[in-house]
């Protein structure tokens, strides 16, 4: 990636700000569209996909609501699934827009990045098998979900995932979901892919090194954007007329020196991860597939744990998690000054009040920050009867930060989303938030296009492209459209 030193006599179309999945997609869907547009990209980092986007700082779930509890919540005697529809629609539109880079010989090899992977729910205990049992009643019969299994056959969950079945008592009341066409995904392999195409073939390259100290109004163009060279401590002020924060947990803190009215009010939340990883290679090749559970009953739904298969660098792993710690700070490679120096006067009664009214989460943190290898070698053993300490190792994963906003009614609230956050003529937009994050990256950059440039996305020419490219966007979806995407994808992307 490009670390010479920014051109400042030119004026930008674009300048996003973070080397992750989602100023990679957005600039690509940008170019693919309007090639011509001046776009430059700066990251702090001396490297792409260093954060949140990096392969182990995620779960490398292919996020579509297959197996993911949290995404159809019970109310009442009915199982609300508008979450698991809208979720899963979002992951396909993704899956078509990296199979057009396939079809258009832009990505080679697509297994690099994602592979199938079969996707299960996992419970114990007659109120969660239950609860299983109406989600799955509730789901069977959508297009999306078309095959999905339900068994409560000791026999059958220990073909899936026999590893979890192992010198369990045979009255032991559980169940299980399956769809096979789950992914697991390398978010960084990808990242670095995606990158890749845009210096190669669009002469687009990131500016690494290249840290965003403030971004401002301009009288001539729409912003000035202050940048400083982490290596020399050179500073420069380069002009754009849009410019995106997509910089994971430090788009906060930017976005609050930036003048306009819809950044009032908004906090965050850090919060850390890790991941048991297992060392055995025995024990590795015992498992295939992603296993979700059901995350405790005061737990925050980011706790949910799971067993899951990755392919890293084309080598089979096998991860546990996620457990949360606390830092203050906003990124992985941030400062322990991040949460103090994001309290400004416009949110601190939200952050307070969205505190007292999380006091569960707070508990729950403490309760994680403290615990020993051996605390969470006892919460694998809820999956793996007989796992032994010896065999996995603790694995520091990305920074999170949640999304804390105003709320007319609560004072504040702790939202666990992305939201867009931008000014009223689009000229910024930033966005906010953790999960489901890279699997949605598609439907979410292009929201943020056709907010930046309307007159692009909404003409004749930008339609019809953006039509080729991801043909399930702003489409009313019906069985038919979705199980050939679903076909189309599987081929492209050799799954």
């Amino acid at each position: 990636m490009n670390e010479n030193k920014i051109n400042i006599n030119t004026d930008y179309d674009l300048i996003c700000v973070g080397a992750g999945i989602m100023s990679a997609t957005l600039v690509l869907l940008v170019k693919l569209v309007k090639p011509e547009l001046n776009v430059l990209i700066l990251e702090r980092l001396d490297k792409v996909a260093q954060e949140s986007s990096a392969t182990w700082n995620n779960a490398g779930t292919g996020h579509s609501a297959l197996c993911e509890l949290n995404y159809t919540p019970e109310k009442g005697d009915t199982v609300d699934c508008s979450k698991a529809y809208k979720i899963c629609t979002q992951f396909e539109l993704s899956k078509q827009f990296w199979s057009f880079l396939v079809e258009e010989d832009l990505i080679k090899n697509p297994k690099d990045f994602i592979n199938a992977m079969p996707h299960h729910s996992w419970v114990t205990g007659k109120d969660n098998v239950d609860f299983l049992k109406k989600r799955f009643e509730a789901l069977k019969d959508h297009f999306m979900f078309d095959g999905i299994e339900f068994t409560e056959a000791l026999d059958k969950m220990k073909a899936w995932f026999p590893l979890i079945l192992e010198h369990r008592d045979e009255d032991e009341i559980m169940a299980a979901t399956r769809i096979e066409r789950g992914a697991e995904m390398n978010f960084g392999a990808l990242t670095q892919q995606l990158f890749h195409i845009l210096e190669t073939k669009f002469n687009t390259s990131v500016h690494c090194n290249e840290e965003v100290l403030d971004i401002d109004p301009d009288d001539t163009v729409e912003w000035s954007v202050e940048v400083k060279n982490t290596v020399t401590g050179n500073k420069q002020f380069l002009d754009a007329k849009h410019v995106f924060i997509g910089a994971g947990g430090g788009s906060l803190l930017l976005l609050q020196k930036v003048e306009i009215q819809d950044k009032e009010g908004y906090g965050g939340f850090p919060v850390s991860g890790e991941w048991l990883v297992c060392k055995n290679e025995a024990l590795i090749k015992q498992h295939l597939g992603k296993v979700y559970s059901k995350a405790g009953p005061d737990d925050p739904p980011m706790s949910t744990p799971h067993l899951d298969t990755r392919f890293i660098d084309g080598k089979q792993q096998l991860m546990f998690g996620p457990f949360a710690g606390f830092s203050p700070k906003f990124l992985k490679e941030g400062s322990v000054l991040d949460l103090f120096k994001s309290i400004k006067t416009d949110n601190i009664k939200p952050m307070l009040s969205a505190f007292w009214d999380n006091l569960p989460l707070t508990k729950y943190l403490i309760e994680q920050v403290t615990a020993s290898h051996e605390d969470r070698m006892n919460d694998l053993r809820k999956f793996i009867k007989n796992a032994k300490s010896e065999d996995w190792e603790i694995l520091v994963a990305g920074q999170r930060v949640q999304i804390i906003k105003k709320d007319l009614y609560e004072g504040g609230k702790l939202q666990f989303g992305t939201e867009v956050v931008k000014s009223k003529d689009g000229s910024i937009t930033c966005l906010l938030g953790a999960s489901p994050g890279a699997s949605t990256a598609t439907h979410v950059m292009l929201e943020v296009f056709e907010i930046a440039f309307p007159e692009i996305v909404n003409s004749e020419e930008g339609k019809k492209k953006l039509k080729a490219i991801v043909p399930m966007w702003k489409t009313e979806l019906n069985a038919e459209l979705f199980k050939a995407s679903i076909k189309k994808s599987a081929s492209a992307l050799k799954l």
